[in-house]
């Protein structure tokens, strides 16, 4: 263990548990416990209510305690990712200073609708899932600026999405989508979409409108890009990969 008065640090220490040293610290800033063999969150975890940032990343979770909601002080970072997880609580929706949510390579069918509350949410990385949809509350989160959802089964996204005016980077790679979904359209920030390794057949014309489209990476699809959209994009400058 490594700490400083208000962080405590069991980064790859191989604790099975939670220490009991944690809880003598009710001032904690950051908890810090990735890369440990932890099978559960004691629902104590909701009396460290100064923290700003909790990892969790890379142990055995099978689920998380709704305590966790109790942490309305968390304004950095959440890593839950690499674990067991196959569902999360639906008071994460309270964590509305939160600015990273890591919940990526675990086993989540579903992300909760209270998500959409996280107003102050910056990145939200859920790739490695098994989502076949994203909540319509995801719009809701206006100043997110990064989304990474690689490696589920999406094939559309909600119309919300199209609020998302923060957004810059879209990972949507190794899903199955048909078709670039509509949502997109008109992003005016987005500027790297990856769509690798979709069921793409075809693609619409207003991919060419995106005003900050910088990357548009298309590998790994059986589509052909139009003449007159690769000359539209590359003109401005897009790197088109396909």
């Amino acid at each position: 263990m490594v700490g400083t008065e208000n962080v405590l640090n069991y980064w790859h220490g191989g604790l099975s548990v939670v220490p009991d040293e944690v809880w003598q610290h009710p001032s904690l800033e950051a908890l810090l416990l990735p890369d440990n063999a932890l099978t559960r969150l004691p629902a104590r975890i909701g009396t460290l209510t100064s923290l700003h940032t909790l990892d969790l990343g890379h142990n055995h979770l099978a689920e998380l305690p709704p305590e966790l909601g109790d942490l309305t002080g968390l304004s950095r970072f959440l890593y839950v990712h690499d674990n067991r997880l196959t569902s999360l609580p639906d008071s994460l929706g309270n964590l509305k200073r939160l600015a990273y949510l890591n919940v990526g390579e675990n086993q989540l069918a579903a992300l909760p609708d209270t998500l959409g509350s996280l107003a102050a949410l910056v990145e939200l990385r859920a790739q490695h899932n098994r989502l076949t949809s994203v909540p319509s509350s995801l719009g809701a989160l206006t100043s997110l600026r990064e989304l990474w959802l690689r490696g589920n089964r999406l094939a559309s996204l909600p119309a919300s999405v199209g609020h998302l005016g923060e957004l810059r980077e879209l990972e949507l790679r190794e899903n199955e989508f048909a078709m670039v979904p509509e949502a997109l359209r008109g992003l005016p920030l987005l500027r790297r979409l990856d769509l690798r390794a979709n069921r793409l057949r075809e693609l619409p014309s207003w991919l060419g409108e995106l005003p900050a489209l910088e990357k548009l990476d298309l590998r790994w699809n059986d589509v052909a890009v139009p003449r007159d959209l690769l000359r539209r994009l590359e003109g401005r400058g897009c790197v088109v990969l396909r």
